[in-house]
């Protein structure tokens, strides 16, 4: 039998809760982050900037077996040797097992560097709080360290060692152009992922560096210090470590004390999921901690309530379900402004919850007041952005902001909808943005209508793009550029330099806050779960939208669908359309395209940024490449006829001419 190593993604998933170690990998349980580790890759660029580094440590050798017990004899081999550089070395002491990115020997000294696609300016990032504490955004990062720094020197414990990040240098620019794309990923014939990097690079094809080493020793000792507190008793680090290795080893669960992190669990279901019998960790835990039934579990939970802060306090009393929440808990109160105040909301969800009262809430009045202001035609706006640890060009720092997508729909005052405009960046290592500001300023300048986005992204990345901007001397319409972006945006303070344009986006996330609120959302404010929420209470758009309209040559013009119908129901509940979007390679299924996940629908904002980084990261055929620009297109024009829709049915609600 196979040793259950504690390997340090575990522990990694262990300090965000000691109980998921015992969902973990188990088929039987549903797991909402089960993702396919080649998309991740492409995600988080983790392995691009993990080939940048081992490039920063030139000669070294990578241990290639995949198994446990032949990755550590091949480790141990590598050791034997006075000096040498060693990329994924594996290390065991007992049942804990690490791959360690670079580990660099010199004599009896050991360099352990934890590469990390995490971004670091000197000036600005701080690893401890004031109080003196591990800063909860780099506990990960830390811990993770330390857990490979402990393997390490209980394992090989006759050398001195030392632990660092590597991680990306934000106070750094790239001094040559196409530096990502010198790292592409692909898939091994064993699936797993591997960087495709050109042979023998040299110092001036990297260009200066971009990636900073950080000694993270004294923070190590931090951790090794702190106290683990749990129901069965308080751990120093290495007893909390032995046991999850002994639970994890013994498929033993670890109880805890729920918590508002509990909203956080993976380990839950969707509807899909329990259709497929798959079991919810979440609720067994609540299950058995506060010995509730089945019946009781599948009311709505305190976890539910939308941007509550004494969720905490409540699971400390035993009061779990939202009925057992009172008006005191919350404190309902008016802030001044017109709608509800987040109290009011908290409270209204509450009683529409205890109640079992599934009509919407809309405030008629103040919300036709609001929509009688706005200055037609009306344009709804969506980006799709991604920020990259490598950057695309010369000039440009880890992570700026990369704006490769927008979506453009106007409503006009005779009630007529178009699809007006979008844009799409397909082309490798391409910087977009400022081509991206071009064609939204072609698009928008035209007229005074009033424009719309949803929560406060497109706001923040042409704010982004605006301080790119303001950095260059050699755009020849910066200026006019910026003046565009000021018109539409609302800045906040930065060194004296603010603004409120004379078009400042209206942001229709704060209007669903303010003044509409549907029990099927559940608490949740996103468009994703609002459109499906309206669609199902609004007669009109049920009725308009219900027939072939969409893309129809009498009907809305869509400059991705032809003849579309979006209302389609399925147990007499209409489908979320966002299920609609069709397959990426729909139009062909006998070929083996291997860049696909299983799961290859874009149905989320973070889905598109994967597709985006699957065009930009990995070599394909034009076929390949048109049919996800063709997805991430239909994905994006819903997004901002979501906005439209949920327009429409307000209009009807409050009774608008």
């Amino acid at each position: 039998m196979k040793p259950r190593y504690l390997t340090k993604s575990r522990f990694k998933l262990a300090l965000e809760c000691p109980a998921r170690l015992y969902y973990d990998g188990k088929p039987e349980y549903a797991d909402q982050k089960q993702e396919d580790p080649f998309l991740q890759a492409l995600a988080d660029g983790g392995f691009q900037v993990g080939a940048l580094a081992k490039c920063y440590y030139a000669g070294g050798i990578e241990v290639m077996a995949s198994e446990h017990e032949a990755a550590l004899e091949e480790t141990d081999r590598l050791l034997e040797k006075e000096n040498v550089i060693i990329y994924e070395a594996a290390v065991c002491f007992e049942s804990l097992f690490a791959r360690i990115d670079i580990l660099v020997k010199r004599g009896n000294e050991l360099d352990l560097i934890e590469v990390k696609a995490k971004s670091y300016d000197e000036e600005e990032s701080n690893f401890l709080t004031r109080s003196g504490n591990i800063s909860t955004s780099w506990y990960p990062y830390l811990a993770d360290a330390a857990f490979q720094k402990y393997i390490l020197s209980r394992g090989l414990p006759d050398y001195s060692i030392s632990a660092h990040l590597m991680l990306a240098d934000k106070a750094s620019r790239c001094s040559i152009d196409g530096l990502n794309q010198k790292f592409k990923l692909t898939r091994d014939n064993s699936g797993r992922t591997r960087v495709l990097t050109p042979p023998n690079l040299t110092g001036e094809e990297l260009g200066s560096k971009i990636l900073t080493q950080v000694n993270v020793d004294e923070y190590c000792e931090l951790i090794y210090g702190q106290k683990f507190e749990l129901p069965s008793g308080v751990f120093d680090f290495s007893g909390y470590v032995n046991l999850l290795a002994e639970s994890y080893a013994g498929d033993k669960k670890i109880c805890i004390t729920p918590s508002a992190e509990c909203r956080k669990c993976q380990f839950t279901t969707t509807e899909a999921d329990e259709l497929a019998g798959l079991k919810s960790g979440l609720r067994e835990c609540f299950r058995e901690f506060y010995n509730l039934s089945d019946e009781e579990l599948n009311e709505p939970t305190v976890l539910e309530i939308w941007n509550f802060r004494k969720t905490a306090r409540l699971l400390q009393e035993n009061r779990v379900k939202i009925a057992d929440v009172e008006e005191s808990d919350i404190c309902p109160a008016g802030d001044g402004r017109p709608g509800l105040s987040s109290s009011q909301r908290q409270w209204l969800q509450v009683v529409k919850a205890r109640d079992r009262d599934t009509d919407y809430w809309i405030d008629t009045h103040n919300l036709a007041r609001e929509m009688q202001s706005w200055k037609f035609p009306l344009h709804f706006i969506d980006f799709e952005t991604s920020s990259v640890a490598i950057p695309f060009n010369k000039g440009r720092r880890p992570y700026e902001g990369i704006a490769f997508q927008y979506s453009h729909h106007v409503v006009n005052q005779d009630g007529s909808i178009e699809h007006r405009g979008q844009y799409l960046n397909t082309v490798p290592g391409l910087f977009p943005n400022y081509e991206f500001v071009r064609a939204l300023k072609k698009e928008l300048e035209g007229d005074e209508g009033t424009i719309f986005r949803y929560a406060a992204h497109e706001n923040t990345f042409l704010i982004i793009i605006y301080r790119q901007l303001m950095e260059e001397t050699q755009v020849d319409d910066g200026l006019e550029l910026c003046d565009f972006i000021r018109q539409i945006t609302r800045s906040g303070s930065r060194n004296g330099d603010s603004w409120e344009g004379v078009r400042s986006m209206i942001d229709m996330c704060e209007l669903v806050k303010r003044f509409y609120y549907d029990p099927a959302t559940r608490g949740s404010n996103s468009i994703k779960k609002v459109l499906p929420a309206i669609l199902n209470s609004s007669a009109f758009l049920q009725e308009k939208y219900s027939k072939p309209v969409y893309g129809a040559s009498e009907g809305i013009p869509s400059l991705n669908f032809q003849d579309w119908t979006w209302i389609k129901y399925k147990d007499g509940r209409v489908v979320d359309p966002y299920k609609l979007l069709p397959r990426l390679f729909q139009e062909d299924e006998s070929q083996d395209y291997s860049l696909l996940s299983s799961n290859d629908e874009i149905q989320e904002g973070g889905a598109a940024t994967t597709a985006y980084a699957l065009m930009q990261f990995t070599e394909m055929s034009d076929y390949e490449r048109g049919q996800i620009a063709s997805a991430l297109y239909k994905y994006c024009e819903l997004d901002t006829f979501a906005m439209v829709m949920i327009y429409e049915a307000w209009k009807d609600m409050v009774f608008l001419q």
